[in-house]
């Protein structure tokens, strides 16, 4: 028997989740045309096969059973619509997908964005690629897929209700109008966020799509720390308040923490954000 390996070419929803992450990527470097958009619309569009798949990986995501049996019972009929889908269709349009996306962006460096989900997508593709392939798959790995997914759609939903009515009206749209609404989302994201400082947004940008690939992240967040510690040092100089002068000390003591921290966390990109913020405000009070 052989072990199933997970490829994230031909997983729809790690696909999905990658495009609409780009998106975001997009937007915060002002490129306001992002080929993602496109790529989105072409091969996910109503009747096309990777859209079909699609509404199976999101079955499982988003439908919840209260009972283990409702759950195995959920998964064995997406199992069965997912047989019924071509598969020499499904390779066609999986291959020009992943084509058109390294006509405009580095393949390396799409893949390594983060994907929240990826676990279950994971579960999901494996699963439900071993009941169409020819090959034995040890029955424990199987397992595993599964139980995964069970977990997921028995599990207590961490959203509210409101929440949830509006993501459910929300899925309930035409892709189409589901883009429109996300890039309306980013839109105003930019509108709050248009303060940001240029360091700010680069500083985003790297954390978006380099979350997965935690060395690169590491070293750029390593080399900014040293320059905005340097900066604060050359700064302190110029403060003669006593208080001041120990509060920014803490900071670069803070700073000094994230660089030894091994794993990049969301409060180190916080603290980064608030230090350039520091910055800016201690070069207009020692003016």
């Amino acid at each position: 028997m052989k072990s199933l390996k997970h490829s994230k070419v031909k997983n729809v929803g790690v696909l999905f989740e990658l495009l609409t992450r780009q998106i975001t990527s997009d937007t915060l470097s002002n490129n306001k045309k992002s080929p993602a958009i496109d790529i989105v619309k072409e091969f996910f569009k109503k009747d096309t096969v990777l859209s079909r798949e699609l509404d199976l990986y999101k079955a499982l995501q988003q439908q919840k059973y209260t009972s283990d049996s409702k759950a195995e019972k959920f998964i064995d009929i997406v199992i069965s619509e997912y047989k019924k889908i071509n598969r020499s269709k499904s390779k066609r349009e999986k291959y020009n997908l992943v084509r058109e996306i390294k006509k405009h962006y580095n393949l390396e460096d799409f893949f390594k964005s983060r994907v929240p989900n990826y676990r279950l997508n994971a579960s999901i593709c494996s699963l439900l690629e071993s009941h169409i392939t020819s090959n034995s798959i040890k029955p424990s790995q199987l397992m595993k897929y599964r139980f995964n997914i069970v977990e997921h759609i028995t599990g207590t939903q961490k959203s509210s209700k409101e929440a949830t009515s509006i993501i459910s009206e929300y899925s309930k749209q035409e892709k189409d109008l589901r883009l429109l609404s996300y890039k309306i989302l980013l839109e105003k994201f930019n509108d709050k966020y248009g303060t940001l400082t240029s360091k700010q947004k680069t500083l985003l940008r790297e954390f978006i799509n380099n979350i997965s690939n935690t060395s690169t992240l590491k070293k750029y967040m390593v080399n900014e720390i040293n320059s905005i510690s340097k900066e604060i040092t050359k700064l302190t100089k110029s403060v003669t308040d006593d208080i001041v002068k120990v509060k920014l000390s803490e900071v670069n003591s803070q700073l000094v923490n994230i660089k030894n921290d091994k794993v990049v966390r969301d409060k180190h990109l916080v603290s980064m954000l608030r230090s350039y913020d520091l910055i800016k405000e201690l070069k207009n009070v020692v003016k």
